[in-house]
Order: C-alpha cells, then structure tokens, then sequence
C-alpha cells in the first residue's frame, strides 16, 4: 500500500468587511485493491438574513411582593399593547421567560440610591420574529413602552437548508479540484464520487443586551429608533469524499 499525506491552506476569500480563511486538511491513500482518494474539505456559503429574532423584555422592582408583581403587570401589558399596536403579528411574539423573586443579601446591599427599601424583582422576556428592515421599529415600540432589557437581535434564515446545500456544494466542488490536483500529480485520474458525507453548522452573531435610559436629557419618547442593520448568515460544510481513480 502507497500512502501520501497532503495539507493545503487555500487563500483568504474577501468577504464583505472581513475575510475568511480557507484550510482544508485531507489524507491521500491509494490502494492496489480500491484504488481510492479520500479528501476532506470544508466551505462555506452565506446570504443576508431574511427573518430577525429581536429579543425584549423589563426588569422592575418592588418593595414587596404584590408592588413587584404590580409594576411587572403594567409595563408587561403595555409591551404586548405597544407591539400590537405596531401591527406585530401575535404569534409571531413567544414568551421566553418570567420570574418574580426577592432580592438576595448581596443585592439589596449593592442596590443604588433609587432603588432603596426595593426588595423584589420581576423580569420578563420575549422573542419577536420580524423582517430585517422592521427589527429597529419593534425594539423601539418595546423599549418605549417599558422594556429596558432589550436589544439582541438573532439573524436567522427562514428556510437555512438552501444555504446548507450550497456550503456542502462548493465544499464537495473544493474536494474534488483537491483530488484531481493530486492524482494529476501521481499520473492518475479522477474516476466517479464513490461516497460523501457533510456536517453543515451555523455561524450565528448576537450583539449584546441594550438598557434603555434618556438621551442627553430627552425623554425616551422623543429619541429616534436605532440604527439598525441586517446581518448575513453564514453555514459551513465539511464534506468527507472518496473518489475512485482510473
């Protein structure tokens, strides 16, 4: 049996502001009996994102409990109000969290000056799919109405399994230029695919948790909506190949 061991890096492809590296790693084996090339090699694909995933919520406090509960009341229903309001389709709102507790030693030690003798918290949070260009308009109606624990932002696909299929198909397309490359270079070629797998993952981008506060002493009411933008999203393929050779 003759083995060659192989490793290619391939250059930086320029995307967008930034660029991605390109490194496939893949092990050549030649046998007088299968007379085989296996290959593996990874890619990736990306579009810009079709569907945003803004994800809101508040925190308040309270002295007791019932004043907890209470002011968690009044701004969770004027969200769900402000969102309807701005024509938020209701199941396109699901609830993700909800909790009502005292405040530990710790807490209520380190509590600021305006919220003394507070000894309770309630927060709750949603998540809200929305187009990419509505996504600055629904975090700005849910922060005004209250919701001062806001601002990440999930930049999904609505159907990712294209995108999939073109990161397995320019990997698949990667190995075997790979392949052919070395069997040209050991005086054989390339025959037919005999097998292939992929494993495809998700290049997913969150940016960080926003509190809502006055700007430069305005109220919130008359700031403008924030400057958003959409995020592409990327899927990468390794694709594991076996090609014949004639």
């Amino acid at each position: 049996m003759k083995k060659v061991w192989f490793a290619a890096t391939f250059a930086a492809l320029a995307l967008g502001a930034g660029s991605m590296q390109a490194q496939v790693e893949q092990t050549l084996s030649i046998n007088k009996d299968n007379r085989s090339i296996t290959v593996t090699a990874s890619d990736s694909a990306f579009e810009m994102a079709d569907q945003a995933v803004v994800h809101v919520g508040y925190q308040a406090y309270g002295e007791d409990e019932q004043a907890a509960y209470a002011e968690g009341s009044k701004r969770s229903n004027a969200i769900a109000a402000a969102l309807a309001g701005a024509k938020v389709p209701s199941d396109a709102i699901e609830s993700e969290d909800q909790n009502l507790q005292p405040l530990n030693e710790y807490e209520l030690k380190n509590l600021p000056a305006s919220l003394k003798n507070m000894k309770f918290r309630i927060t709750q949070s949603w998540s809200v799919r929305t187009t990419p260009d509505s996504a600055a308009k629904v975090l700005d109606v849910a922060v005004k109405a209250g919701a001062n624990q806001s601002g990440s932002i999930s930049w999904e696909m609505k159907d990712a399994s294209m995108l999939e299929a073109a990161a397995s198909a320019k990997a698949l397309a990667k190995a075997q230029a790979v392949a052919a490359r070395m069997a040209e270079g050991l005086h054989v070629k390339v025959g037919t695919l005999l097998y292939a797998s992929n494993q495809a993952q998700a290049t997913a981008v969150r940016p960080m948790m926003m509190m809502s506060a006055p700007i430069n002493g305005r109220s919130m009411a008359e700031s403008k909506e924030l400057s958003i933008s959409s995020r592409r999203v990327e899927r990468t393929a390794t694709v594991f190949a076996i090609f014949s050779i004639e």
